[in-house]
């Protein structure tokens, strides 16, 4: 970081070698490690023994079964905990001890098996994608442009008969063909002949084995046809074929490239969201630049025009507009004014402010939704999980069955035997089904995270398209945390301006729930504050209400309100909470309130419903309460006065029912029912149990996303279903037809360039965010 010295502090338990071994030494660095990793107990579980949680970037990743090669290399590394790498986002979270380990012992160990370990959080992680797709680039154009001249000499031999042209024209053409091939051969194929003599060296199988080995024979075959056209494998050359298929093969690995890049490139715009510096004020009152990590709780920072704001605070001077639209999915500008908070990673847009920072690094939100974008990035669901461990197993048979086919063929004729055996080499295509659970899950979850929610579990999506019932909390889910005035009945000659500017100047002093609803509604009403100026002595009684004085012509007269014993009336019935004003003479007025519902609340149920769900409501609070709610609501029951056990168990026998149940809730007595749910959602601004208990974040409190949500889960679903559909027939149709001579090499190509394609755009669709795809 720009603006600072950094001491370096290295775990000091280690051994020396391995505290500085390899290109990844510098990465021992503890703030170094800090860019990338966290510690699993929180902030201040930190030194010999604590578990660090580190995402990690793979550059070399081909395949489901390389990712399963990075996670055996990972686990195997002393120190190491826990390993996940997910196959379509090319990254990895590895679990590892403090005292134990450092972060270069295990990359080297992913290193040694071919791969290139990366901090997610690397700076350079943009330009090394744009350097790979030049190369990539460069490979394929050389690829197309061989294959295209190969064509060309190749066509004679398709459109003419036997003996219609000389031996010696045919030769020349072959040998052309060979010398265009070549370029083709140790340029554009490079890259899979040096991961299959990884493979072959390292005793695993990969994807780019089969296909290296197909590319191998192909050229062989074909040049000992061009240097012995009397040989065995004389009658036919297939450089066309196999430049053809390198064609379509880095044709469709370009395009996985490009579209997994947009995915990285969105989730890199999150990550290097802050700055590298900013302004502090210094104790002379001057403005100094200084590195963000110098940040400290308490600084007075100046973030100007254009700008990130680099941590969490409240404005001390000046007002602007700042866009959280990343953050918390709210599209439109927000005002911000002295005293109003400004998040992490937030822009501001107009005009230059100062802030007094509150909390920094780890503890900003910014930092919280990153961890949930990078968990969500790295995790893999349980189909997923399946595909991986079938891909090796898989890529055995494939081998195995081209064997066999080239000795059922060979001695019919030994060179188609052998193109044979290359068809089925090339035909065949795990990464299609490896790609067709994590491709849709990604691509969904970068769309719901720009909508505004962030998925901590991949698998959640599954199961989020398979519930049949929502489980809504009240109080700070469907309502706000405050009460609307909802009637007002006043004694005759009382007028409502007056009786409201007594009871808010009564109330205005008080932090009771139902005094800030009262001073909000005279606000609302705009009441001048001028009608209650002769209120003087105005005093709380604790649990009961507030008394003062007011001053009239005809003397002072005592004004209480309060319940209607501390206001010396008798029961008062009401159909929710209410408080009364009275004065010497006896009753003045009653204030009835109500719950605030969330704005898009009614909006959210009835979305619910509509998409078949069954909606109910647990609270905590009076059963009553409850009940008022759900039927404004329309839910199709409401329980109120419920402990968290009694949630707990109303949520279980709902399961044993054979419900499949989906929890929505904020508060601390929501972390064990949102736990037993089978799929939950929390508040961005809820308590960190129910945030850590929950499955998917809503940092923009919108309750609609909750159906929206839903409605992509169900998307995502049968978008993986008609991946592993088309995979699994590609797969059972193609093999069988490559086996019986069907299927040339250069068709095989097509073939499998194509598969991958097909999954990784099918999946794409998931990416569009907007409404336009909602279910009939």
């Amino acid at each position: 970081m720009q603006g600072e010295a950094v001491i370096p502090s290295v775990s000091p338990t280690l051994p020396a070698p391995a505290r500085a071994s390899g290109a990844f030494a510098l990465l021992d660095e503890r703030d170094e490690w800090l860019e990338f990793s966290r510690p699993q107990g929180g902030a201040d579980a930190q030194g010999p023994g604590t578990h660090w949680e580190s995402t990690v970037v793979f550059e070399g990743m081909h395949c489901a079964a390389c990712a399963v090669t990075i996670e055996q290399a990972l686990r195997a590394s002393p120190g190491v905990r826990e390993a996940e790498v997910n196959a379509a986002s090319h990254r990895g979270r590895v679990v590892w001890e403090e005292g134990a380990t450092v972060p270069s012992r295990w990359m080297e160990a992913v290193l040694r098996s071919g791969y290139r370990p990366l901090p997610a959080h690397d700076a350079m992680g943009s330009a090394r994608r744009q350097a790979e797709t030049r190369k990539m680039m460069w490979r394929l154009g050389v690829a197309w442009l061989c294959t295209m001249q190969v064509m060309m000499y190749a066509a004679p031999e398709y459109f003419t008969g036997p003996g219609e042209i000389d031996a010696d024209i045919i030769h020349l053409l072959r040998w052309a063909q060979w010398l265009l091939s070549i370029p083709v051969v140790l340029f554009s194929c490079r890259p899979f002949f040096a991961n299959a003599l990884l493979d072959l060296r390292l005793r695993r199988v990969s994807m780019d084995l089969p296909v290296a080995l197909g590319m191998l024979i192909t050229f062989v075959v074909s040049t000992l046809g061009t240097f012995e056209p009397q040989g065995v494998f004389g009658h036919q050359v297939y450089f066309d074929s196999l430049t053809m298929f390198v064609a379509f093969l880095l044709t469709g690995r370009w395009l996985e490239l490009r579209l997994r890049d947009r995915t990285a490139g969105a989730l890199e715009a999150l990550m290097h969201r802050l700055p590298e510096s900013v302004l502090r004020r210094a104790d002379d009152g001057e403005w100094v630049r200084v590195s963000v990590r110098r940040l400290r709780p308490g600084d007075a920072i100046r973030v100007l025009p254009g700008e990130a704001f680099p941590a969490d605070g409240v404005l001390q001077d000046g007002h602007t507009s700042v866009d959280e639209a990343l953050l918390t999915g709210e599209s439109t500008p927000l005002a911000r004014g002295v005293g109003a908070p400004v998040i992490a990673g937030s822009h501001n847009l107009t005009a230059p402010v100062a802030v007094c920072v509150e909390r920094i690094g780890a503890d900003t939100r910014y930092a919280q939704i990153v961890a949930l974008m990078e968990r969500a990035s790295t995790a893999k669901p349980r189909i997923a999980q399946l595909a991986d461990r079938l891909a090796k197993p898989f890529l055995i048979f494939v081998l195995l069955a081209a064997g066999l086919a080239c000795a059922w063929w060979w001695p019919t004729d030994p060179g188609r035997a052998l193109m044979i055996a290359v068809a089925i080499l090339v035909v065949t295509c795990p990464c299609a089904l490896s790609l067709a659970t994590p491709a849709a899950m990604l691509a969904s979850a970068g769309a719901l995270a720009r909508r505004g929610v962030l998925v901590r579990r991949l698998q959640a999506l599954e199961e989020l398209a398979e519930i049949d019932t929502v489980v809504f909390d009240k109080t700070g889910t469907l309502t706000r945390d405050a009460f609307v005035l909802a009637e007002l009945r006043l004694r005759h000659g009382v007028a409502r301006a007056q009786a409201l500017a007594w009871a808010a100047e009564l109330a205005r002093g008080s932090l009771h729930p139902i005094a800030r609803a009262l001073v909000r509604a005279a606000d609302d009403e705009q009441v001048a504050r001028d009608a209650a100026a002769h209120l003087t002595a105005v005093s709380e009684v604790p649990g009961q209400g507030v008394i003062g004085a007011l001053a009239t012509g005809a003397g002072t007269t005592e004004l209480r309100l309060g319940s209607a014993s501390f206001c010396g009336l008798g029961p008062m019935p009401t159909d929710g909470p209410a408080s009364h004003l009275s004065d010497d003479q006896g009753w003045l007025a009653s204030f009835e309130f109500r719950e605030e519902l969330r704005p898009d609340a009614q909006a959210t149920v009835d979305a619910l419903h509509a998409q078949g769900l069954r909606v109910r409501l647990l609270s905590g609070d009076q059963p009553q309460a409850a009940e008022r709610v759900g039927q404004r609501l329309g839910i199709d029951e409401a329980r109120g006065g419920c402990t968290p056990a009694d949630k707990l168990a109303a949520l279980r026998q709902a399961q044993a029912a054979g419900a499949r149940v989906a929890m929505v809730g904020d508060g601390l007595n929501d972390g064990p029912v949102l736990a037993g749910a089978n799929v939950s959602f929390a508040f961005g601004r809820s308590v960190p149990l129910a945030r850590a208990q929950s499955d998917f974040v809503l940092p923009s409190e919108r309750l609609m996303q909750v159906a929206a949500t839903q409605r992509q889960a169900r998307r995502t679903l049968r978008i993986v279903r008609q991946n592993l559909a088309w995979a699994a027939g590609y797969n059972a149709i193609g093999v069988p037809l490559a086996m019986m001579g069907w299927v040339s090499a250069w068709l095989a190509g097509l073939g499998m360039a194509a598969s991958s394609l097909l999954v990784v755009l099918n999946a794409w669709r998931l990416a569009d965010a907007s409404e336009r795809h909602e279910e009939a």
